[in-house]
């Protein structure tokens, strides 16, 4: 199987200052990735279609102006912002872009204190590295507007349904989204059935890494065996960092799959 959606790479659309985003359409729902500066964590965008509401999936380091140029180009309007999980290469930019568009960010309820400052886990010589890199001291003020999450729950949200997966392991709080509609014009050699936002619960061929804060191995493989190998594989994954995957792929693939299931 070939790839199938490389963000920032060969597949991608629109570039802005060295960095590319990819742009696909699920069924009726306009899909922009792109890798911020920091850590190469993929930011999303979904919505029904320009000119309308849309959802903004984990604002990283250094992604609000190519985020408002994008939501500029398509004529969008946020209507909630959702985090899969608190580090704070996913949560870097949460506060201004709820703060300018007035509304609330979602989060799972085990990472919920996160927010209260997720720069406090990171060493001091990264945050000192993209201090220079941006030219501004690092500071973080949290989101006025929180909603939690809750493993099951079903979102109605811009007019697209996206349910909630907790998948603890990476985070204690780390979640992922499923939406039951699936992009057009990506390559696979599996029908399509339904899209994943994954976050750092499952990347093409790895799995994210269980060795920090709340980290926890066992939770890990829990997950991976409950939550991740029951999905089908016409599963589409969009992962937090790399390449876009499948289901089908991961569970013939990925090392960290296997035996989980018997």
């Amino acid at each position: 199987m070939r790839p199938l959606l490389s963000l920032g790479g060969p597949h991608a659309g629109t570039r802005w200052q060295g960095h590319e985003s990819a742009t696909v359409r699920l069924t009726s729902v306009l899909t922009i990735g792109f890798p911020a500066v920091v850590a190469g964590t993929n930011c999303y965008i979904l919505a029904p279609a320009a000119g309308e509401e849309c959802l903004v999936v984990d604002p990283g380091v250094g992604v609000t102006d190519q985020l408002a140029e994008l939501l500029l180009e398509h004529r969008l309007r946020p209507a909630a912002v959702l985090l899969t999980h608190g580090h704070f290469d996913h949560v870097y930019s949460v506060t201004p872009v709820c703060a300018s568009a007035g509304v609330p960010a979602y989060i799972h309820g085990e990472d919920r204190y996160r927010l209260a400052d997720p720069l406090s886990a990171v060493g001091p010589e990264l945050i000192a590295m993209f201090e220079r890199q941006f030219g501004q001291k690092a500071n973080w003020q949290e989101p006025t507007d929180v909603v939690s999450l809750t493993h099951g729950q079903k979102l109605t949200i811009a007019g697209l349904d996206l349910r909630v997966l907790h998948a603890p392991g990476h985070t204690e709080g780390s979640v992922m989204f499923a939406l039951p509609e699936v992009p057009e014009g990506i390559s696979s050699e599996t029908d399509l059935g339904s899209t994943l936002l994954s976050g750092d619960v499952l990347f093409a061929g790895s799995v994210g890494r269980t060795d920090l804060a709340g980290g926890d191995g066992a939770a890990m493989n829990r997950s991976l065996r409950d939550v991740v190998l029951p999905l089908s594989d016409d599963v589409l994954v969009l992962p937090g960092h790399g390449p876009a995957t499948t289901m089908e792929r991961e569970r013939a693939t990925n090392p960290y799959l296997r035996g989980l299931g018997t």
